[in-house]
């Protein structure tokens, strides 16, 4: 099934899902409304509170628990994005102008805590203290992996296994826990919210692999933002730290990478680029995120074979294979 049949199929819920996200940063405050619904606006694959609603399905299946676990989780995510696009200087991002663009800095920081802040108020609903404990630890982990990437920015001699810790924390951990809270939201059992967090937990990394191959091949209309963003930020993702490896890439790509560094992000990301998509890094990033995928997949083996569990398999095959 195509992920857009998946979407199709859970509408209904997901229409409640995106009704409650706009109300949730809806504020007194005119330009706190204005400047928390500006990304809402602007879409999204909404892939976490899809993960929680399909992990929910293995329990007891109540959308208006369900949507107190979606709901924060969306919110979490928008607000990383509304700080990531400070801390990157980003202009655009899912084809729209970003926070920190069509207003200023200060404006961005203070939205991105506004919207953390209403993601906790939400989340507080659910009287279950082990939610409240693993979704404050996914949050903690998230801004150290936030400070990584900040420390290792235009860091040519960080090692794989650097950036692999660092897309944990960052991405896979919040897919993770969508996963496992939507499982156990709904009574889904230990056993079932591990089998999901480890899905999760795998789709994630394969996600953010592909991500980081998508800024380096996709077009500025599959992406919503210029090729080689990454790089003029400063963030060495892993196919620029593999085509590093390469004794006849890595003299010039360091030359070119440290010329986008000297520019303060201004520079011309041509040269660069074509080196790392010549180069087998890209391939092997591929094969990767595959790994991760297979990993996914397997974690659900041990799941009852409900209808639920084929979609999740049919978001992996999606993760993997994704343009946009």
């Amino acid at each position: 099934m195509k992920l857009l049949d998946i979407y199709a199929k859970m509408k209904s819920d997901l229409d409640v899902i995106e009704g409650q996200l706009a109300r949730s940063v809806t504020s007194d405050h005119e330009l706190l409304s204005e400047t928390s619904t500006h990304l809402l606006k602007a879409g999204g694959k909404r892939i976490r509170p899809v993960f929680v609603l399909l992990a929910g399905k293995f329990g007891d299946y109540r959308l208006n628990v369900l949507e107190r676990i979606a709901v924060p989780l969306e919110l979490i995510h928008m607000a990383s994005l509304v700080h990531d696009d400070v801390i990157d200087n980003a202009e655009t991002r899912r084809g729209q102008l970003t926070v920190k663009a069509k207003w200023d800095n200060r404006i961005a920081m203070y939205t991105g805590d506004y919207i953390y802040g209403k993601a906790l108020t939400i989340v507080t609903d659910l009287n279950n203290p082990v939610i409240h404990q693993i979704l404050s630890k996914a949050m903690v982990q998230m801004c150290i992996g936030e400070m990584e990437q900040i420390r290792d920015f235009f860091n040519t001699e960080q090692s794989v296994r650097n950036y692999l810790l660092r897309i944990r924390r960052k991405t896979a951990l919040l897919i993770a826990v969508s996963c496992q809270l939507g499982a156990i939201a709904s009574g889904a059992g230990h056993r079932s919210a591990n089998l999901l967090y480890k899905f999760g937990y795998n789709v994630g990394m394969a996600f953010q692999i592909r991500d980081d191959l998508l800024d380096l091949l996709g077009t500025e209309k599959q992406i919503g933002k210029p090729p080689g963003s990454d790089i003029k930020q400063g963030n060495m993702t892993l196919p620029v730290l593999l085509a590093l490896q390469e004794s006849s890439i890595k003299e010039p790509l360091l030359y070119e990478i440290k010329k986008i560094q000297e520019s303060n992000g201004a520079g011309d990301t041509t040269k660069a680029l074509n080196f790392i998509r010549k180069s087998a890094g890209i391939q092997v990033a591929e094969e990767m995120a595959t790994r991760y995928i297979n990993k996914a997949i397997q974690a659900l083996s041990g799941l009852p074979n409900i209808p639920a569990k084929k979609n999740l398999t049919d978001i992996a095959h999606f993760v993997a294979k994704r343009n946009y």
